[in-house]
């Protein structure tokens, strides 16, 4: 894949909850990508009153999207042997062992390095890192979801 940004078109979010920016790097190991957090986002309204900072659930949710579902899509891509079309993906996930460092601000560009570990079964474990323009450490962690195709995950009864 030339063009790895296309893989933004199939990301299951809109505008104001989609934490991708730019996609740098994307292959079967990992991907690397960009969030510039946007100063109006409506999370900073109240967290915190005068004192805007990002909240830990949206470094995470950003870390999320770049390290496991980006790499997720493209993994499925790749498995359906790169179909023009990606497949409609239902990606769930949970996170373990994540520490923070750093506070992000409005404004900040960030970048997530993920690296993964495994991808079977639907499964996808990856070790995901965030780092600031400073190229400090913002946080680091484990992420883990199930990555299928929706139409599989919809048959099925819950």
């Amino acid at each position: 894949m030339s063009n790895y940004n296309d893989i933004l078109e199939h990301l299951p979010y809109k505008s104001s909850f989609r934490f991708v920016d730019n996609i740098l790097q994307l292959d079967e190991d990992g991907v690397t990508g960009e969030y510039t957090l946007r100063e109006d986002a409506f999370f900073y309204e109240d967290h915190f009153i005068d004192n805007p900072i990002t909240p830990g659930v949206i470094i995470t949710e950003i870390m999320a999207q770049i390290g496991l579902v980006v790499l997720g899509i493209y993994l499925l891509k790749k498995k359906n042997h790169h179909s023009v079309q990606a497949p409609e993906t239902f990606p769930l996930f949970s996170s373990t062992e994540i520490a923070f460092y750093k506070i992000v601000l409005p404004g900040e560009k960030v970048t997530v390095v993920s690296k993964k570990e495994y991808f079977r079964f639907g499964k996808l474990k990856c070790y995901v890192e965030m780092w600031n323009e400073k190229n400090e450490l913002v946080a680091e962690g484990t992420f883990a979801g199930i990555v299928n195709d929706a139409s599989d995950l919809k048959s099925n009864q819950w």
